[in-house]
Formats: structure tokens, sequence, C-alpha cells
């Protein structure tokens, strides 16, 4: 299993209808197969996660968030990691809005540091 306890993600593309930029830094958390995260920035002003870490580093999660327009958002997130050549992990991920439009788009954060 990968661990991604105190690993530092940054989103470096996302869908046009996804909230989630650049400006925000996500600082996982995980315990056992546990992965919790608090992350706010651009548009986002409060958001958590909770998710679940399979065998090989598939995580399973679910969010919610405030946005800048006061809006709570919630959705699911499928993320599929991939190792780079210097070590650090890229995530893909395959996300979908359980509220508003219900519709689903794809981001790719990367391991910083």
């Amino acid at each position: 299993m990968i661990n991604y306890h105190n690993k530092k993600f940054k989103a470096i593309s996302n869908s046009t209808n996804g909230e989630v930029s650049s400006q925000m830094v996500f600082h996982y958390i995980q315990v056992g197969n546990i992965l919790t995260c608090e992350y706010a920035g651009g548009r986002i002003i409060k958001g958590h996660l909770i998710g679940l870490v399979d065998d090989i580093g598939n995580i399973d999660m679910r969010y919610h968030q405030v946005n800048d327009s006061g809006v709570i958002m919630t959705g699911t997130c499928k993320s599929t990691p991939e190792i780079l050549s210097n070590g650090k992990i890229r995530l893909l991920e395959k996300w979908h809005w359980t509220c508003q439009d219900f519709s689903a788009g794809e981001s790719i954060l990367e391991e910083l540091g």
C-alpha cells in the first residue's frame, strides 16, 4: 500500500467544472487505510475529504467544501496513483459532484517537496 501520510499535493490540471486550482495544497493524513485532509485556497474557503486507500494505493474518497459564493459543494472521487521517474506520486482523479449539476470531471495532482 502507498502511504500518503504527511504528503502534500497540488493540482496541475482540473476540468473547467471543478473548483480545485493550483492555489491550494492538499496535506494528507493517513492512519491505517483511512485518509483525511483539510484544504482551502482559490475558490474554496474550506474543504474536507475522507477516503479509503486500497492495497495498491487507489483512493476512494468523499469531499465537501464551501466555495467563495458561500455554497456547500459535495462529491466523490477515485484517485489512481502513478509513480513518477523522480519517485514522487501523481494522482489521476475522476470525480463527480453529488450536488448542483451532478457533473463529472478529471483532475491531476502531483506530490510536492
